[in-house]
C-alpha cells in the first residue's frame, strides 16, 4: 500500500493550493476512506476511540449486506416466475418483457429459471445495480458540491444513505427519478441544515416520501412490484387493504372481512414465506430474516439502539393486537390482519432496524428512545389500518418520530432536572 500512500500525497499538493483547490475535499473523502486521517487534536488532551465515523459507516454496510443480497437474488426470482408464467400461458414467447437485460443474461448464458441461485441474483442484480449507481452519482455529486462550497470534508454519512434509498425502492423505478429523488432527499433532508450530523429528518426516507408523493405510479399500485412488463402482483399489504368484504350468516348488518389467511393464500404466500422476503415489495425490505441478522450486526457493535428497536416492534405489535380484537366489528379489511403478520410485511423490519435507530435523526436519551420508538411503532398500525389510500405506514411513522424526536428529549431532560431538584431540596 507505500505506492497508493506515496501517489496520494503527492496528488495533495495539487488539490490544496493549486488549480483543483476546490475538488479538495473528494480529494479528503478518498483519502481518509483508504487511510486513517493524520490530524490530531491540537490540545494535550486526546481520547482516541476506535469507533470512528468512518468505521461506524462500514459497521452499517456490513449489516446491510444480507439485505442487498436478498434485493439482487429476490428481485431475480420474482422476475423469473413472471417470465415462467408468461410462457407458460403463450403471452410471450422469448423474455422481451425485460428489454436490454435479456440481451445481456442470454450473452451470459443465463437462463430464467426459478431455481437458479445465480441466474436470480445475476437478473435482480440487473435491475438493482443501476439503481445504485445512479443514487451515487446524483447524491455524490450534490454532496461533493456543498463540501466544496462550504470548504468542508466530505463525511462518509452518504455511503449508508447511497445504500438504504435503492433498497426502499420498487425495481421498476425509472433511473430519472431515482437521480431525482435522491438530489432532493441529500439536499432538502440533509444539506439545507449544515450536513452530517444537523439534520433531524433521515435523508433516505426524505428521498423516498418525496417520489411517493410526487410520482405515486411508480412507487404503489400491483404492477411496480414484478420487473416484466404487462404482468401484475400485488404485496400483502396492498392485497389486504383492498380484500372483498363479505357479510357475516345471519347478520346482515354486521361486515365481516376478508380473512388474512384467505388473501395470502390466494397470493400463494406463506408466513415463512414473508419472513424469508421471497414475495413481490421493495427490493430490499422484503426479508425481516436478513434484518434481523442486521440488527443483531447492529446491536453487537453498539451502533443501532436496541432500546428503539424492541419499543417499535412492542408499539406496532400491541396496537395491531388491539385492532385485530376488533376485526369482527369493522368493515375495513386491515382490522384482519394479525400481529405478526405486520412484523413481516412491508418495510416494518427493514425500518425499524436500519431507518429508526438512526443516531442522527433519532431520539438521544434513553427514556426518550422507547417513547421515540413507541411512537413509530404505533403510527405505523394506525397508517396500514385506518388509512385506505396507503396500506404501508413505517416511512411516515419514522419521518414523523423524527420530527418529535428533539421535543421527547426536551421534556425527558427537562423532567430528569425536576427531579434532581427536588431530589436535593429534599
Amino acid at each position: 500500500m507505500k505506492p497508493l500512500r506515496r501517489f496520494l500525497d503527492s496528488l495533495e499538493p495539487t488539490f490544496k493550493e493549486g488549480k483543483l483547490k476546490p475538488l479538495f475535499p473528494l480529494y479528503e473523502a478518498a483519502d481518509t476512506f483508504l487511510y486513517t486521517p493524520a490530524d490530531v487534536t491540537a490540545g494535550p488532551s486526546h481520547v482516541r476511540d476506535a469507533m470512528d465515523l468512518k468505521r461506524m459507516m462500514i459497521t452499517v454496510v456490513v449489516a446491510l449486506t444480507p439485505c442487498i443480497l436478498m434485493a439482487m437474488y429476490n428481485t431475480g426470482l420474482q422476475a423469473n416466475l413472471a417470465l415462467q408464467q408468461l410462457v407458460e400461458a403463450g403471452s410471450i414467447s422469448q423474455p422481451e418483457a425485460i428489454g436490454w437485460r435479456a440481451a445481456v443474461l442470454d450473452g451470459l448464458h443465463f437462463g430464467y429459471d426459478p431455481g437458479s441461485l445465480l441466474g436470480n441474483i445475476l437478473h435482480g442484480a440487473l435491475y438493482f445495480i443501476p439503481v445504485y449507481l445512479v443514487t451515487q452519482l446524483a447524491g455524490g455529486f450534490c454532496e461533493v458540491l456543498f463540501a466544496s462550497v462550504r470548504k468542508h470534508e466530505i463525511n462518509e454519512g452518504f455511503l449508508v444513505t447511497g445504500l438504504l434509498f435503492p433498497l426502499t425502492l420498487p425495481p421498476t423505478i425509472p433511473l430519472w427519478q431515482v437521480a431525482v429523488g435522491i438530489m432532493f432527499g441529500v439536499v432538502m433532508g440533509k444539506e439545507v441544515f449544515g450536513g452530517v450530523g444537523k439534520n433531524f429528518l433521515n435523508p433516505a426516507l426524505t428521498a423516498r416520501a418525496f417520489l411517493y408523493f410526487a410520482y405515486p405510479a411508480h412507487m404503489s399500485g400491483d404492477s411496480i412490484w414484478v420487473a416484466v412488463d404487462g404482468l401484475t402482483s400485488a404485496t400483502p399489504l396492498g392485497a389486504m387493504a383492498t380484500a372483498p368484504v363479505a357479510l357475516a350468516e345471519g347478520a346482515a348488518s354486521v361486515p365481516v372481512a376478508a380473512n388474512m389467511q384467505v388473501v395470502t393464500q390466494g397470493l400463494g404466500i406463506s408466513w415463512s414465506e414473508a419472513f424469508l422476503g421471497t414475495i413481490p415489495g421493495s427490493m430490499g425490505e422484503t426479508s425481516a430474516l436478513c434484518c434481523l441478522i442486521g440488527a443483531l450486526i447492529l446491536i453487537g457493535t453498539g451502533i443501532g439502539s436496541w432500546r428503539i428497536m424492541v419499543a417499535v416492534v412492542t408499539g406496532g405489535f400491541f396496537s395491531a393486537l388491539f385492532f385485530w380484537s376488533l376485526r369482527g366489528q369493522s368493515d375495513n379489511p386491515m382490522f384482519q390482519m394479525s400481529p405478526w403478520w405486520h412484523l413481516v410485511t412491508g418495510g416494518f423490519a427493514f425500518g425499524l432496524v436500519f431507518m429508526a435507530t438512526d443516531p442522527v435523526s433519532a431520539a438521544m436519551t434513553e427514556t426518550g428512545k422507547w417513547i421515540y420508538g413507541i411512537l413509530i411503532g404505533v403510527v405505523t398500525t394506525l397508517v396500514r389500518v385506518i388509512n385506505p389510500g396507503y396500506a404501508e405506514g413505517i416511512m411516515l411513522a419514522i419521518l414523523l418520530g423524527n420530527v418529535f424526536a428533539p421535543l421527547i428529549d426536551h421534556f425527558v431532560v427537562q423532567a430528569n432536572i425536576k427531579r434532581r431538584i427536588a431530589r436535593r431540596a429534599g
